[in-house]
């Protein structure tokens, strides 16, 4: 019959392309799992506020699909995480990032705590368009400093402060046209310039989770970007978020899954007299 060999070789094509998408979901599912068992063996200790909290809703959510039994709990100090717990505090507070370094650096305490790993995280609301982001960093770097001086056992990750979408549509257009900036492109550059200095310092030394990154490319993969007077900068990804800023359903799940990976990637403490 015409055409039967045509049919037959599509037919063999869907079915080898269905077999390879099913076995590529496999072998993310299982990697991800085994990411999941080895985080949930960690001592971990997080400093956070909302965004946190949405990070932790993606974690908690992976970890259920993935059936790791991960345990996750809120405590006021670094020193109450037990063993294979992944501890977080809400750190004081929003729009002051140098109270929240305090704050964390209060909570972690001055003698090593016993965590293999440790991190504290700015909100998109602690740099605004006024922010002096060199400071700021070096502020953080400092914190950071000292309190791996204090607790030479433990792994501090380094994370880009998140960002907001950009204004877009009728709104940005006028302001445009009367030469005001959309929202959002001042702030989100000023984020970016943290960022920037994040990277340059801690890429390739010291663990670095990217959640600016991790925000601004899209499901597709393509990086979201605002552009104001000819330079581009990155700004959340809209599909993420339902509110500009908090990560939505899809948002919590991509992000997590990158905060995993970043966890995962990370040495297993070793204890003293442990063998090597």
């Amino acid at each position: 019959m015409p055409g039967t060999g045509f049919m037959t070789s599509a037919l063999l094509a869907l079915a080898v392309a269905s077999t390879s998408a099913t076995a590529s979901a496999a072998d993310t599912d299982a990697k991800l799992r085994a990411e999941l068992e080895r985080v949930a063996q960690q001592r971990i200790y997080f400093g956070h506020q909302s965004v946190g909290n949405n990070l932790l809703d993606g974690v908690r959510q992976l970890a259920s699909k993935a059936g790791v039994p991960l345990r996750l709990t809120e405590s006021t100090s670094a020193s109450g995480v037990p063993p294979a717990t992944f501890g977080h505090t809400p750190v004081a507070r929003n729009g002051d990032p140098l109270l929240k370094l305090q704050s964390f650096e209060l909570a972690m305490g001055q003698q090593p705590a016993g965590l293999d790993i440790a991190l504290v995280k700015f909100c998109y609301v602690d740099i605004g368009s006024d922010t002096d982001a060199k400071a700021l960093f070096a502020r953080y770097r400092a914190s950071m400093d000292n309190l791996k001086a204090q607790h030479p056992g433990t792994t501090f990750v380094h994370v880009t402060a998140p960002l907001t979408i950009a204004q877009d549509g009728l709104k940005a257009f006028l302001k445009n046209l009367i030469g005001r900036v959309p929202y959002g492109v001042v702030e989100n550059r000023r984020r970016e310039e943290y960022n920037a200095l994040l990277r340059q310092s801690y890429q390739g030394r010291e663990p670095v989770f990217d959640l600016a990154r991790a925000e601004s490319t899209a499901p597709d993969g393509a990086a979201v970007t605002v552009v104001w007077k000819g330079s581009a900068s990155p700004a959340m990804t809209p599909a993420y978020t339902d509110d500009g800023g908090h990560l939505n359903a899809a948002g919590k799940l991509h992000a997590a899954r990158e905060l995993i990976s970043v966890l995962a990637s990370i040495p297993t403490r070793q204890t003293p007299g442990a063998a090597r």
